[in-house]
């Protein structure tokens, strides 16, 4: 018997029975199977473990004291099994560790809570950042991003667009005007959103792949949501993603402008490393946020 662990686990049924049928019986294996075990650690441990008779068996002092260290490593190996055994315990226990932009910080937790709710074992770690995860490093699990994914290793899915929107307050407009093309925007206020891995703020997109950078800004921020504030304040215009924008501007707090300019919506996708096996807690997530998201 090859297998150290198995042959330990037969010779501790063996050590407790009364004889070997006894111990094969109730491991289900024939006696030989026992025999053979019992003999291969013998000779690999250059002792006797038993004193056999036409009585029975019986222990040896070695075999006896063999006996109680193996116990406890065979309980050990059964135990850390038993505690990961996906059929004792539920099998969606366990964390998920998800990235995913700031803008996803309140709609990810609000969409995910009946799920989690119904797996009390389940636990969600949820990594906010601007910036693409590196999912071996970090351990992620599974992202949510902004834009296209070229990376073959990951499984991805996309879930719908996100459009950009230029926007100002109406006091801003009536203050500095309407500008009426994407160059007009250098005389202007405007807002600049930083770049956390660069120090620099990220370039305006617009239709036919332009960008526009900006290069004097009226307010700097690293955080979407402080940049949304500047703009409904008045401090200058913004580019601001569809999902921060379109309440304010459904309730006229923000007006938008060079709508002719928009670039096209970026894809939102939800994505995993090509692991495997597939743990079922992370498909589980992955699934509910393909969903919800969608």
């Amino acid at each position: 018997m090859s297998n150290r662990l198995e042959a330990l686990r037969v010779f501790c049924t063996a050590a407790d029975a009364a004889n070997f049928r006894e111990a094969a019986v109730r491991l289900s294996v024939s006696p030989q199977v026992v025999t053979r075990a019992v003999r291969e650690l013998e000779d690999e441990l250059g002792e006797p473990l038993f004193h056999r008779s036409t009585r029975g068996v019986q222990l040896t002092d070695f075999g006896r004291q063999l006996a109680e260290r193996a116990r406890v490593a065979v309980g050990g190996v059964d135990e850390l099994f038993h505690r990961i055994d996906r059929r004792a315990l539920s099998q969606h226990s366990g964390t998920v560790r998800v990235t995913a932009p700031q803008v996803y910080a309140h709609a990810i937790p609000r969409a995910l809570a009946p799920l989690l709710a119904t797996h009390p074992g389940l636990v969600l770690d949820l990594r906010l950042s601007e910036q693409h995860a590196d999912v071996v490093d970090q351990q992620i699990d599974i992202g949510v991003r902004v834009g296209p994914l070229r990376d073959a290793r990951f499984v991805s899915r996309t879930v719908g667009k996100m459009p950009l929107r230029v926007v100002g307050a109406p006091a801003l407009i009536a203050r500095v005007g309407t500008p009426r093309d994407i160059e007009a925007l250098s005389a202007l206020p405007l807002t600049a959103l930083i770049d956390r891995s660069s120090g620099r703020p990220w370039p305006w997109a617009f239709s036919r792949k332009r960008l526009f950078t900006v290069s004097s800004p009226a307010f700097v921020t690293d955080h979407i949501d402080a940049e949304c504030a500047a703009v409904l304040a008045g401090l200058g215009f913004g580019q601001l993603i569809a999902p921060l924008a379109e309440p304010w501007l459904a309730s006229g707090a923000l007006v938008e402008v060079l709508e002719a300019e928009a670039p096209v919506p970026w894809p939102i996708n939800v994505y995993r490393p090509q692991r495997a096996p597939v743990p079922a807690r992370v498909r589980l997530v992955f699934d509910e946020l393909v969903r919800v998201l969608r």
